[in-house]
């Protein structure tokens, strides 16, 4: 290998590795993921009563009223508010790459058609080994609250772009380090304690679509791919960081919807 290939080699090893360090950030989360809580948020405000509002958007904004904090804003307040301590704490710079947003953006459409391609394989084998199943494929991870066709398409992908957000928060940035925390307390290994968070916030994260006046009716085919799509996305989340998570939740609900 002459000189110049192996500069060339090393060059894109170490951008390779300043990204993939730049985009687990807590920063570039906040930077990748505040284009897309503005678009929900300012959507579901002009859209009205055609806006799709995502389930775990109305369950934290319930628990906030419950606790005497009503205000429409400080959810998504709270949401940067979370971003910014987690980046203090780690006392990282507080400096980002534009262009690691757009390569962000790029792993999060690959992410997401991988998880696609992992439904339509599920669904091909349940089609063949048991009996004809609704297509696997086709089923949407956010968690329904009047999603029953009242809103126009674009309301629906407002929706699915919340999805990706709240949803992302609530079951892994809300609860995931809790549940590794209390693990820990329990005297259980790093593996133990990340993969016993995976578990339970994904069979949680599952359970979710069927709960409610407006859930759907439970089927097995349909919670074990929600399951193991919980489970991609916490582990998503404990080694790629909120952003990747949110982004590639959001865009496969609408390569789904889309499809």
């Amino acid at each position: 290998m002459s000189a110049k290939s192996s500069s060339s080699s090393s060059a894109v090893n170490a951008w390779v590795l300043e990204y993939w360090c730049q985009s687990r950030r807590p920063l570039a989360s906040l930077a990748f993921v505040l284009p897309l809580l503005a678009l929900y948020e300012g959507g579901v405000i002009l859209l009205g009563a055609q806006a799709v509002r995502n389930g775990a958007d109305v369950w934290l904004r319930q628990i906030l009223d419950l606790l005497g904090f009503g205000q429409y804003f400080l959810l998504p307040a709270l949401t940067v508010a979370v971003l910014l301590a987690w980046h203090h704490v780690t006392r990282d710079r507080w400096r980002l790459s534009a262009g690691v947003l757009y390569v962000m953006f790029a792993e999060c459409a690959v992410l997401a058609l991988v998880l696609l391609g992992v439904g339509k394989l599920q669904g091909m084998l349940v089609r063949t080994l048991v009996a004809p199943q609704p297509a696997v494929a086709e089923i949407c991870l956010a968690v329904p609250w009047l999603l029953a066709g009242r809103g126009a398409l674009l309301g629906r992908l407002l929706g699915f772009v919340g999805a990706g957000v709240y949803e992302e928060m609530l079951f892994r940035l809300l609860l995931l380090p809790p549940v590794a925390v209390c693990a820990e307390r329990l005297g259980a290994q790093r593996n133990v304690r990340i993969a016993s968070a995976v578990l339970l916030t994904s069979a949680l994260f599952a359970a979710a679509h069927y709960l409610g006046p407006h859930g759907e009716t439970f089927d097995a085919f349909s919670f074990w791919f929600r399951f193991a799509a919980g489970a991609f996305f916490a582990v998503l989340f404990v080694y790629r960081g909120f952003g990747i998570v949110a982004g590639t939740h959001a865009l496969y609900d609408i390569f789904v919807s889309l499809g």
